[in-house]
């Protein structure tokens, strides 16, 4: 029964003496995780209830090998009882099968609640959630801390239930039978305790270097490949495996001294069991010869002891992943307590009809409280005008779109579209009532037709077509191995920057949104194609009020309202040939870019 308490190395899930990431507060964050899974924990009980006879095979077993003993002892070959220990195997091995077939179950269950009530809570998260987060962070949060989060409901739950049962069981039956010998039992699992304490000591130290190398050996890696055209161009290779290497030394010889040190730990354990052994081996024989113990009885007190050590160590080892999920689950907790965006305002108006009329009624904003980006900006804008955003970086350009699509809403102020606050309309709608193409493109893991279509995937094939010829995106789409049904990668890293682009383009050709935002939609294309993208555009804002948000100022001269923007303030508005007539800085930046000055 030995076999029983021990772990498979797959569910061990961390090295022996490698520190637990530690939560704040175990106590709290088990009780929100508690109450997060209410009505997903169906079977639960039926596991608590399958680990307690799971447990009673390890306690039970013992004592009738003892009586197998007994009976040999008294030469009777004891069939009854070698019945009921095959029974009780059999009846073991089939509790256990439930008990991992109801915790799959179960846990994928739990696990499914939280992953979905977590992706869902984080799509509704404000703009400014994800503008001061690293992105790479919140997928950790949404991936391997979950996974943290499953393997221990999956596995360690069980086994911790499993385990406490047992020691419970097997420390009862142990006095029972002997006292002093109990005594004898429990002195090696204190042995056991300091061992362990003091091994994980030494290995906590080893094992955080360990981890803070593999971090800069992983930093190493992914720069070496995301920037590896850069090496080559400058002939960086040998300088960059020299510092691979380095790196990877020094984490070898690192987890080596880590991994030896934490190795001491089981033989030394084993040692110490089994000298434990020979004492309650030399004790319950002396004790026999007084005849205070049967064969049998000395038997079964000895798997007894074997057993009764080894499910200290497993809760040692179960309880740091335990820390390290509970620590997970803090973390996904943060998320989840983030505000989401603000609920529509009761009789919220809808974006049906609009003409899109915009106004800017003394706004100011900043991301920062105490820092104000744009100042007291009065602007009236009627519906169908075409609108250009011009201005050095950082003046705030970005910043008054983001007002507009209510990314942010505005510090001081207000944004009126047709007359009423965009604070009345409802949130979803408004965001549909404009059609967006940002200078950072964004493609999806699907193919051609699918990027363009997206948020209108019913629209025909014709269309998609005629939306991506204005867009000047059709030549290239054709040569692509399977055209429209070309499967993009990585967010279309097969395609030029200038491709993905125009494909963005031609996704806003196909919508028919009202307002349109072009935020540097030529800033990664050539000349001659950037001639293809102001016709487009030209055509795409024909009737629709829309902002451009352009460097290249000569996409922007048919515009009916240019507005430079300075320091977060307006500094010259009109049209193209009235601010060039004012002779001011939108005149020397176009005449500068014509090679005119």
């Amino acid at each position: 029964m030995d076999k029983n308490m021990t772990t498979p190395p797959s569910q061990l899930g961390r090295a022996r003496g490698v520190p637990a990431v530690k939560p704040k507060d175990m106590k709290g964050t088990l009780i929100r995780l508690w109450q997060l899974t209410k009505g997903h924990r169906k079977g639960l009980g039926w596991i608590f209830l399958l680990s307690a006879l799971a447990s009673g095979s390890a306690v039970l077993s013992p004592y009738f090998i003892g009586g197998v003993v007994n009976c040999i002892d008294d030469g009777n070959p004891g069939i009854r009882l070698l019945t009921i220990l095959a029974v009780l195997y059999l009846g073991d091995w089939l509790i256990r099968f439930l008990q991992q077939f109801l915790m799959a179950s179960t846990g994928q269950r739990m696990i499914l609640h939280i992953r979905t009530s977590l992706f869902d809570h984080m799509e509704k998260l404000p703009l400014s959630f994800f503008d001061t987060r690293q992105h790479g962070e919140l997928m950790s949060r949404l991936t391997n801390d979950v996974d943290n989060i499953s393997a221990t409901i999956s596995d360690s739950l069980t086994q911790l239930m499993m385990y406490g049962f047992t020691i419970a069981g097997i420390f009862c039956a142990m006095i029972y039978m002997s006292p002093l010998l109990t005594v004898i039992a429990l002195f090696a699992v204190l042995l056991i305790f300091l061992l362990t304490k003091a091994v994980t000591k030494r290995t906590k130290v080893l094992f955080r270097q360990q981890q803070a190398i593999l971090g800069k050996l992983n930093g190493q890696v992914e720069e070496s490949i995301s920037g590896i055209s850069m090496v080559k161009a400058f002939g960086q290779e040998q300088e960059m495996i020299a510092k691979f290497v380095e790196y990877n030394d020094d984490f070898c010889q690192v987890a080596t001294k880590a991994q030896i040190a934490s190795g001491y730990l089981m033989p030394m354990m084993n040692v110490i069991n089994n000298l434990t052994y020979v004492l309650i081996a030399i004790a319950s024989g002396m004790m026999a010869l007084n005849g205070r113990l049967t064969m049998g009885e000395i038997s079964s007190f000895l798997l007894y002891s074997r057993q009764f050590s080894r499910p200290f160590v497993e809760i040692a080892n179960i309880y740091n992943n335990f820390q390290t999920a509970v620590a997970g689950a803090e973390r996904i907790l943060e998320i989840l307590d983030e505000v989401c965006e603000p609920e529509d305002v009761i009789g919220a108006r809808s974006t049906t009809g609009i003409r899109g009329a915009v106004s800017f009624r003394d706004v100011t904003f900043g991301y920062r409280q105490d820092k104000p980006i744009l100042h007291h900006i009065n602007l009236e804008i009627p519906a169908g005008t075409r609108v250009a955003v011009v201005g050095p970086t950082g003046s705030g350009k970005t910043t008054l779109i983001n007002l507009l699509t209510r990314f942010y809403d505005v510090q001081e102020g207000a944004i009126l579209l047709d007359g009423y606050d965009l604070r009345d309309y409802r949130l979803g709608e408004l965001r549909q009532a404009f059609g967006v193409v940002l200078q950072d493109t964004a493609l999806f893991g699907a193919s051609v037709r699918e990027n363009i279509s997206y948020g209108h995937e019913d629209v025909p094939m014709e269309e998609i077509e005629t939306a991506a010829r204005i867009a000047g995106a059709d030549g290239f789409i054709q040569r692509l191995p399977q055209g429209y049904e070309t499967v993009l990668h990585q967010g279309g890293a097969e395609l030029s920057q200038g491709e993905r682009q125009l494909l963005t383009i031609a996704r806003a050709v196909l919508d028919k949104a009202p307002i349109m935002i072009l935020d540097e939609a030529t800033s990664s294309v050539d000349t001659v194609t950037e001639q293809h993208i102001r016709q487009a555009m030209l055509t795409i804002t024909q009737g629709r009020t829309s902002f451009i948000i352009a460097h290249r100022l000569s996409t922007i001269r048919d515009s009916d309202l240019i507005l430079l923007i300075r320091d977060g303030q307006i500094a010259e508005q009109g049209t193209h040939q009235q601010l060039m007539a004012l002779e001011g800085e939108y005149a020397r930046m176009y005449l500068t870019q014509m090679g005119q000055m």
